[in-house]
């Protein structure tokens, strides 16, 4: 598979599939977490659900740029 390709297919599981459920899952979690809880609770749990989303992204970027395999 080519680079182009492989950087299409991670651009759209990406922005179609991992950012939408990532954000519906911090949102109900939100729910659980948060009520009544101090600021700086809520403060920490933003910091972290805020880079987190990054992690499965750095995980693929060394599949995107993989050179391919030539027989």
């Amino acid at each position: 598979m080519s680079r182009r390709i492989k950087t299409l297919i991670a651009a759209i599981l990406i922005v179609f599939v991992w950012l939408p459920v990532y954000a519906l899952f911090i949102a109900g979690l939100q729910w659980r977490v948060l009520p009544g809880a101090p600021w700086y609770v809520a403060l920490l749990f933003y910091a972290v659900a805020g880079t987190a989303w990054i992690i499965p992204i750095g995980l693929s970027l060394p599949w995107m740029y993989r050179e391919p395999k030539r027989p």
